[in-house]
């Protein structure tokens, strides 16, 4: 059976009903999974009516477990009358989309759907006195109550972070051995698993410029990040550095390796997002799948039928790819074969 991919409505103001519609619009899509809009038909409706390239039917379920192949589905997690005024940000447009979230991440919890992809929201008039994460990251690790891993995919690069949603000032307090330990094994399972890359190279980036050129420009590199990396190879995990981010880039050094982890946000996102704009942001760590577009609410574009979905068609794409990953290397490994000599003799344990 095809998975049930559990699509978010994100900020119903912003233009994550466009490019939901545009992506499901791809008739291929319908060939590899279920697709399950959680937000509101009545407004799905409505902005279809702006986008005359998407021909496609909605069906209003009530509840999961009711839907066929081939077919849209939609479940209604708010009212009608929420207002959706497109372009601008309002609290109830907030609260649609967190009741969206709430409605799609209990149905993943509870094995409805088989992987979840979220449309951009407003990390600001989402929060209320039950959500005060900084975004869908940190709201899924307590949720699952799992250590996560915020990765970013395309083709040509996949980025890990070390710390994620910060401000500048707090980044450097954050980043300790133990947590750059934690986020490559999670990496490294990652690849392992989630992208079946049997022995991964992950390359680590340095937090201070040059690398701290030996201690000169900050302690971290000396104090923190090699020890880790030491760490780290000792328990198996294939990881070199750490480099200068600058040159590091600059000389396509990334092409060498499997995946790179970067200290914080904006060190291995701009990177990233200058090579594809149209990357996924992926969830590593969870016991289930979660994807999303790497780009926002996008408020000055939503009406105008001018967003592009590739990103978001992207993320579908991958969280089903993902899925079916993790499902052949649970095949792959649930009966290993037991290990015998050359005289076909059990080996001691």
């Amino acid at each position: 059976m095809k998975p049930r991919i559990a699509i978010t409505a994100g900020d119903i103001n912003g233009v994550g009903y466009e490019v939901i519609l545009k992506s499901l619009n791809e008739p291929y899509l319908l060939e590899i999974c279920v697709p399950i809009i959680y937000g509101n038909i009545t407004h799905l409706e409505a902005v279809k009516k702006q986008l005359p390239e998407v021909n496609i039917k909605l069906n209003k379920i009530e509840k999961v477990g009711e839907e066929k192949e081939n077919h849209i589905y939609v479940v209604n997690c708010y009212a009608d009358d929420v207002p959706m005024q497109q372009g601008t940000p309002t609290k109830e447009a907030g609260q649609a989309a967190l009741a969206c979230l709430a409605y799609a991440t209990s149905d993943l919890r509870n094995g409805k759907v088989q992987a979840m992809v979220t449309a951009p929201i407003n990390k600001d008039t989402v929060q209320n006195e039950k959500f005060t994460y900084t975004g869908h990251t940190e709201f899924l690790q307590a949720v699952f109550a799992k250590p996560t891993l915020m990765m970013m995919l395309c083709d040509e690069l996949k980025v890990a972070l070390v710390t994620d949603h910060l401000p500048v000032t707090q980044i450097a307090t954050h980043i300790t051995s133990e947590k750059i330990v934690e986020k490559l094994c999670l990496l490294n399972e990652s690849l392992k698993h989630d992208f079946t890359i049997r022995m991964p190279k992950i390359a680590v980036l340095a937090l201070n410029p040059h690398a701290g050129d030996n201690g000169l420009l900050g302690q971290e590199e000396q104090e923190i990040i090699i020890p880790a990396l030491k760490q780290a190879y000792e328990q198996g995990v294939l990881c070199f550095g750490p480099f200068a981010a600058d040159g590091f880039f600059g000389a396509g050094q990334y092409k060498n390796y499997d995946a790179v982890l970067a200290m914080y946000h904006d060190q291995g996102l701009a990177p990233f997002k200058t090579i594809d704009m149209t990357g996924v942001n992926y969830t590593a760590g969870l016991p289930v799948v979660r994807t999303s577009p790497d780009h926002g609410t996008a408020y000055d574009l939503a009406g105008e039928n001018e967003a592009n979905h590739y990103s978001m068609l992207h993320a579908i794409w991958k969280a089903v790819d993902i899925y079916k990953a993790r499902q052949i290397d649970k095949e792959i490994n649930e009966n290993p074969l037991e290990v015998t000599d050359k005289h076909n003799n059990k080996r001691d344990e």
